[in-house]
């Protein structure tokens, strides 16, 4: 019997849904598109509205396209409304995060496969969903009390894995052939603070930069507080380990609006690391979240926000408009903004991003990079998150050199693919 998994949101989910999926190939199942599968897994967002809006109608459109398939749903959503899901078409089965680490094991019998049986060991080359990085899951949960935010209510507090299990994960897909690794968590930073003999991110990246290997490691969303001179000094000191790319969500650069947030720096704070950065990494892609349309944003301080961005370093952004989260302190909050001034708002942003990135590129044009082949080998992801063309005749997963074209006419700086 045949499976098919469609992921939504962020790269802890795209981790769970590759350990889920390796799981299900090692023991024999196979992969298909939704259309012909027997069952369907769906990882579902919930930090906006438009997720849960996503989710809702690919399930449909799953139930539509292929009514035999027994659809099961995990992920934020269905932690945090799961009596909604199981009332759409095809939905058998309802999965919370908390109950992700069985959810091979859910499946297995669903495809008439008895746990334990089929082939078992390493995981699947690199090409798994599509993708050729492993995205690697250190921690999940979160203790911060972001205002506007859910995921504290559907993922938990913050939890570490233990070293030996992530460095038993990195030595698995290393020797399974992966040359990339995205280190992930919901709180990235926060691991090893939980562990029964406290560590840290930096002595996490330590570690994981003295394995043996062919590898790179590129580390995923970082809190501003959580990159500390510590974790700057791994990253930026070790270049042929860690890829010169950091994101930093800043969310806001009005302190008014940051303190709203319940977000624990200022503006001051983030412009100085960002530009620490930039000094430490001269070459490297620097990425952000923002909200747009936050309860009580004016326009003074929208434009606040608009001009910091304009002469920051940062290279790339990715723009949320505010949605109300049930529960959230956000959404009891006054002064709702409308949506058509939140749609001017990320507009306005996203023109923003469309400028950085581009004087991002021109800055690396003509410049060679190392750059790991995607897809069907035409394009490569350099070390600084750049997408480039390259002659055909390569393959999937190859470590090339490449010199960074001009702006025009270039794929723009690379978005998950790789």
């Amino acid at each position: 019997m045949n499976y098919a998994v469609v992921t939504f949101g962020c790269r802890v989910n795209q981790a769970d849904s590759l350990g889920v999926e390796a799981a299900l190939t090692a023991a024999g199942a196979t992969a298909s598109s939704s259309d012909l599968a027997d069952v369907v897994l769906v990882n579902t967002c919930s930090v906006t509205a438009s997720a849960d809006q996503g989710a809702r109608q690919t399930i449909r459109r799953i139930h539509r396209e292929n009514p035999a398939a027994r659809i099961v749903v995990t992920g934020c959503f269905a932690s945090r409304a799961a009596d909604e899901l199981l009332g759409l078409p095809g939905v058998t089965a309802i999965v919370p995060n908390t109950a992700k680490a069985t959810l091979a094991s859910t499946l297995l019998p669903m495809l008439d496969i008895t746990p334990g049986d089929g082939p078992c060991g390493r995981p699947p080359g690199p090409g798994l969903m599509g993708r050729t990085a492993w995205t690697l899951r250190a921690q999940t949960g979160c203790d911060e009390v972001c205002s506007y935010c859910i995921i504290p209510r559907t993922r938990g507090t913050s939890r570490s894995r233990e070293l030996e299990d992530v460095l038993g994960e990195l030595r698995s897909v290393v020797g399974a052939g992966y040359r990339e690794v995205a280190l992930t968590g919901v709180h990235l930073g926060a691991w090893g603070r939980d562990l029964a003999v406290p560590s840290t991110l930096a002595d996490l990246l330590t570690t994981l930069a003295a394995e043996p290997g062919d590898f790179r490691v590129r580390v995923s969303s970082l809190e501003p507080m959580d990159c500390t001179p510590a974790v700057l000094e791994v990253v930026a000191g070790l270049p042929t380990r860690f890829a010169a790319h950091l994101h930093l969500p800043l969310q806001h650069a009005d302190n008014e609006m940051l303190a709203a947030m319940r977000r624990p720096y200022t503006i001051e704070r983030y412009a100085a690391l960002a530009d620490e950065v930039r000094r430490r990494m001269p070459d490297a892609a620097i990425g952000s979240d923002l909200i747009v349309g936050f309860p009580g944003e004016s326009d003074a301080q929208a434009e606040t926000m608009a001009r910091y961005l304009e002469t920051s370093p940062l290279t790339h952004l990715h723009v949320f408009p505010y949605s109300d989260r049930p529960g959230t302190a956000a959404e009891a909050l006054p002064g709702k903004v409308h949506g058509s001034v939140v749609k001017a708002r990320a507009a306005r942003l996203r023109e923003v991003s469309r400028r950085l990135s581009t004087r991002f590129r021109s800055s690396q044009s003509g410049r060679t990079r190392p750059a790991l082949t995607i897809d069907d080998g035409r394009i490569a992801v350099t070390d600084n998150y750049l997408r480039v063309a390259v002659s055909p005749g390569r393959s999937r997963n190859e470590w090339i050199e490449v010199v960074i074209p001009p702006p025009d006419g270039a794929p723009d700086a690379a978005g998950d693919a790789a």
